[in-house]
């Protein structure tokens, strides 16, 4: 948009007019020379991404958390399926992943050790910003080495606008950026407007879960000029989506920038894998988007699809990307060779989606998303739940506060493409003492929302 281009060009010249424009310098690594294997359905390595085993002392040291041993661990199996991560796309096993990691590590180890300023960005991170910034249809892309940190890059670079323009002084409240900030949003963006915020670069308005008649009073009774909106874009405990084309229209209405977090959209959501944005068909109305490639990816790190001006801000101003060491060269040629498979076999997202739909099915909930939440209440309730779980051959781990405020403790299940009917059969049958109660989920959902609106509304 015409007013954000226009700032940070300005905050883009006096960098340069300081000598603190910072850009990367590749170092030159032979690239594949073919493109990996795919295939046409599951393989036998699909079973290692949700296959795994406890040592009995683990084992025996979850049961026991929160309750007391039933005296019948000695008869319980040590492996288990996996219904806990987020590896959607059941790629984190895939052999072309693992062939990747495995050639560049026999040729060249981790790789240069250091920032990507300094020396640890190479022509493989390159490749994967490349592909990246074409799949959420967006002109550059920035590879960070965690979500985590690309969220926080983005919020400091953001604030580093007011400062900058403020030449030497603190900017004046109406100066600032007011940030509004869905109140469900991940840690990482609260901890980075929370920064910005007690350095005097920002104001935060944090509005109702999704709630667009909320952030539309927010945004009208707010005289700062500079605005921008942040929300996850599929979230990460409840499953829901964030209503992304009403933002949209606010975007038009108000002129906002509009930022978007969508490490669980990217790869699972839309056909091309574009996520949450290509799925509801308005990737153009997205100004910045961060994802991880710790999650449908199957690998790690973290990156920002975005401009090239805004690329060139936050590797100036972000902290997070500035001070961290690159991502090893194995991991990114893994993450090249995810993104080859992801569009390579399409099949693999239909059915993350197949096993939704079959989910939904057979519990008559109205789930929308991988990401499903068995609200129990209290944290005993959960840590019961779990034990009966993980004694039932699954690994469910009990989400408890501060993830989730308190009384409202959960079951946090993910489906995967590598899971099979058979596993997600078996995980509803051993879910039905809680699937059966009487609470309501969308009761809770909607109480944990407002819950978290007022516990958020005052940080």
């Amino acid at each position: 948009m015409a007013q954000w281009d226009a700032l940070v060009d300005a905050a883009l010249g006096e960098l340069a007019s300081r000598s603190l424009l910072r850009a990367t310098r590749p170092i030159s690594l032979a690239l594949p020379p073919a493109p990996p294997e795919t295939f046409p359905g599951p393989g036998p390595w699909d079973r290692a991404a949700v296959e795994i085993r406890l040592d009995r002392a683990t084992l025996h040291q979850w049961l026991a958390e929160g309750g007391e041993a039933s005296g019948q661990e000695e008869e319980l199996g040590e492996k288990l399926i996996l219904f806990s991560g987020n590896d959607y796309m059941g790629l984190s096993s895939h052999p072309a992943v693992r062939e990747a990691a495995a050639k560049v590590s026999q040729e060249y180890g981790m790789g240069p050790r250091g920032s990507a300023l300094i020396c640890g960005y190479t022509t493989y991170h390159k490749l994967v910003e490349e592909s990246l910034a074409e799949l959420k249809k967006k002109e550059d892309c920035l590879l960070c080495p965690t979500g985590f940190s690309a969220n926080m890059a983005v919020m400091t670079a953001l604030g580093s606008i007011s400062s900058l323009l403020a030449v030497g002084r603190k900017p004046a409240k109406d100066e600032r950026i007011a940030i509004f900030s869905d109140a469900l949003n991940h840690a990482s963006i609260i901890d980075g407007i929370r920064l910005i915020e007690r350095q005097q670069e920002a104001v935060v308005f944090v509005y109702k879960h999704c709630d667009m008649s909320h952030l539309d009073f927010l945004l009208s009774s707010c005289s700062i000029e500079k605005k921008v909106v942040v929300t996850d874009s599929l979230f990460s405990m409840d499953g829901d989506f964030a209503p992304l084309p009403e933002l949209v229209e606010l975007r038009r209405k108000y002129g906002f920038l509009l930022v978007i977090d969508d490490a669980h959209g990217t790869l699972v959501c839309g056909d091309n894998g574009g996520g949450v944005p290509e799925l509801l068909e308005c990737e153009s109305g997205i100004d910045i988007s961060v994802g991880t490639l710790s999650k449908a990816a199957g690998c790690q790190g973290g990156f920002v699809a975005c401009s090239t001006r805004w690329k060139s801000l936050i590797q100036s101003r972000g902290r997070s990307f500035i001070f961290s060491t690159a991502l090893p060269v194995p991991v990114v040629a893994s993450v090249q060779a995810a993104l080859h498979v992801s569009r390579k076999e399409r099949w693999r997202r239909s059915l993350v989606w197949r096993h939704v739909q079959y989910f939904a099915s057979l519990t008559k909930l109205n789930i929308t998303s991988p990401i499903i939440s068995i609200v129990v209440g209290s944290e005993e309730a959960a840590l019961r739940a779990g034990r009966h779980m993980l004694r039932s051959g699954f690994h469910v781990t009990p989400i408890r506060p501060p993830t989730v405020p308190p009384n409202s403790c959960r079951l946090r299940i993910t489906l995967s493409a590598s899971h099979s009917p058979d596993d997600i059969k078996r995980l509803v049958d051993a879910l039905n003492p809680w699937l059966s109660d009487k609470h309501a989920k969308q009761s809770f959902v909607e109480g944990h929302a407002e819950q978290s609106y007022v516990v958020a509304s005052k940080l």
